[in-house]
């Protein structure tokens, strides 16, 4: 299923090293003329001409297999036939609309409340923002502000919200921080549940976020909101421990405090479910989204909120590129696309077989410390010694680097840098799995290997 909409099955290197020919000369021109801060080219180090699927053809032939999806965007696959008829069709007829009423923009806006729970989908609206997901995060927080009359935020460890001053200030990494003297006050952080590394159940994360709460000497001031992933991206694919995030949400409810999901990263089917939190009890007060409502890379994000929490008026919060018709046109198509190839139940049938064939390297390789996921959104935590748990982002650099010469990009995050991320297309094929997994097994052979040489010597 799904084979017509690649470019290729498995992946093909021809060129004698890596980057071909052709890429390091644009490579090069890049890191002469482009600002410093990119990013990816550095650790991927390829010119891109095409891609469609899951595959991505680079400017020397190369073919790779794409389990990065553009940081987690591509959820129906590189330029779907399907859905650029949508952008074709609306290409022609309306681009740039501000916030004016458009029949696609309406359609879209009905399609996202129908998605929802069919007991609370009455109560919730729909608002646009800028084209990225820091820029939902941003209104998000505003939003919360606005309606409580607090200022306060608090976050969680491992949560990564965006690039943005507000987002960045909520965002645990402090890698991102470095060097950046002032941001958003008055945000607290409590620690994520993280079972693989969780001393004991998830009533420890719990208790400590209670008592925040609850314990006027915590030193923390009650909050507007608090700011989750349902499963952490960045931190490295985290499923919390049942119940967490529905504790979570009763413990605010009960203390007055909003309750933001950041969907960004794990909505849009990712985990085979339309939201995240349709995957437990917990019902948010404010879900974020981007990425891969934009249907095959178009920029889009905003808010689906509580119509009870309406609290700013017109103006309040505005943007000139909010709702582009066209980034509208392709998630329109992208559902539409969902809905008639069934994929909410493929991407749980394709999870489940990736994961199964990463348990089945866990067994025979004893670096793997952790797999994990929902959906198409799989962690692999790497480590040292599989009973100490000790980090091993080491390994992972030079793994990360014997998977790309074989034509397999994946990102690396979490915790520790230690965990390699996979965030596929959902119309990801078995066979493009196995092949994927091949380049796997090859690359944490040699690794291995290259690892006991290094103890040796």
């Amino acid at each position: 299923m799904f084979e017509e909409f690649h470019l290729s099955q498995e992946a093909k290197i021809v060129s004698s090293e890596l980057p071909g020919k052709r890429s390091k000369v644009l490579l090069d021109i890049q890191q002469e003329h482009e600002g410093s801060i990119v990013s990816y080219p550095r650790k991927m180090p390829i010119a891109i001409k095409r891609a469609k699927g899951s595959i991505i053809e680079d400017v020397d032939g190369n073919l790779f297999i794409d389990f990065f999806s553009g940081c987690g965007v591509l959820n129906v696959g590189h330029c779907n036939d399907f859905v650029l008829e949508y952008v074709k069709n609306q290409q022609s007829e309306l681009i740039h609309a501000l916030d004016f009423p458009t029949e696609n923009k309406m359609l879209l806006i009905q399609k996202i409340l129908d998605h929802l729970p069919k007991d609370i989908r009455r109560d919730y609206k729909v608002s646009f923002g800028g084209p990225t997901g820091s820029d939902a995060v941003e209104a998000a927080i505003k939003l919360a502000k606005i309606k409580t009359g607090r200022d306060g935020i608090i976050a969680f460890t491992g949560g990564y919200h965006g690039m943005t001053s507000g987002a960045l200030a909520v965002t645990s990494d402090t890698y991102f921080r470095n060097n950046i003297t002032s941001l958003m006050p008055n945000v607290h952080f409590a620690p994520f549940s993280y079972p693989y590394r969780s001393v004991s159940d998830k009533d420890n994360e719990i208790d400590y976020f209670k008592n925040i709460l609850t314990n006027s000497h915590s030193g923390i001031s009650k909050p507007a909101a608090i700011l989750v992933e349902p499963i952490q991206g960045e931190g490295g694919n985290i499923v919390p421990e049942d119940g967490y995030l529905e504790e979570l949400v009763r413990i605010a409810r009960d203390n007055d405090v909003l309750v933001i999901f950041d969907e960004i990263q794990s909505g849009f089917f990712r985990t085979g479910s339309f939201l995240e939190f349709m995957n437990t009890k917990a019902v948010p007060d404010i879900v974020t989204f981007s990425k891969g409502f934009g249907g095959i890379g178009f920029p889009i994000s905003g808010l689906i909120y509580r119509k009870e929490i309406e609290a700013w008026g017109p103006a309040a919060h505005i943007g000139t590129f909010r709702a582009n018709q066209v980034s509208i046109a392709a998630s329109r198509g992208a559902l539409e696309f969902i809905e008639k190839y069934n994929v909410q139940e493929y991407t749980k049938k394709i999870g489940e077989y990736f994961i199964k064939k990463l348990y089945k390297l866990q067994e025979d390789f004893d670096f793997i410390g952790d797999v994990r996921g929902r959906g198409m959104m799989i962690g692999v935590e790497i480590v040292k010694d599989v009973l100490t748990k000790e980090p091993f982002p080491e390994f992972v650099t030079i793994f990360r680097d014997e998977c790309f010469k074989r034509g397999l990009l994946f990102e690396v995050g979490g915790h520790y840098n230690n965990v390699i991320r996979f965030v596929p297309p959902l119309i990801t094929t078995t066979k493009i799995v196995d092949a994927a997994i091949e380049i796997l097994e090859e690359a944490i052979t040699i690794c291995t290997n290259k690892n006991m040489e290094h103890s040796i010597g």
